[in-house]
């Protein structure tokens, strides 16, 4: 009974391991197809300023050095969002390889429990209900 305590335990958490993988995936998938169309969102950094109650506090050539980092940095992060829909399928083959290992790992924890449990009836006899049978005495 506890054999298929156990294996009906790890099946269970089997289902839910991949579920959540499968999840990730899509959500994932969704969001690197989509971002394709966030291209032009970099170019609103000359938009952005601080709140009013916080420029007092921030020195005016650092708010500028920042700014134009921003703007420097416009052009890749443009040519990032352009590329994510390309690694589409790349994400598809990691999420298969990270649900195998975890699949794999969630197996060989199902085997240590069925021997755990098994050198577990063994030493304690099994619980079959019956005596234990101890060995003759020495005479």
């Amino acid at each position: 009974m506890f054999y298929a305590f156990s294996w009906f335990v790890v099946l269970g958490l089997l289902a839910l391991w991949s579920l959540g993988v499968w999840v990730f995936h899509a959500v994932a998938v969704w969001a690197v197809s989509n971002a394709g169309l966030l291209s032009g969102a970099a170019s609103g950094v000359e938009g952005l300023r601080l709140p009013d109650w916080l420029a007092p506090w921030v020195p005016s050539e650092m708010v500028q050095a920042v700014t134009s980092l921003l703007m420097g940095l416009a052009p890749v992060v443009e040519g990032l969002f352009q590329a994510l829909p390309a690694l589409a399928g790349g994400l598809s083959v990691a999420s298969l390889v990270i649900w195998g290992l975890g699949s794999v790992l969630l197996v060989l924890v199902g085997a240590g429990l069925h021997l755990l449990i098994a050198m577990g009836r063994r030493r304690g006899g099994g619980g079959s209900g019956g005596t234990r049978p101890y060995p003759p005495a020495a005479v």
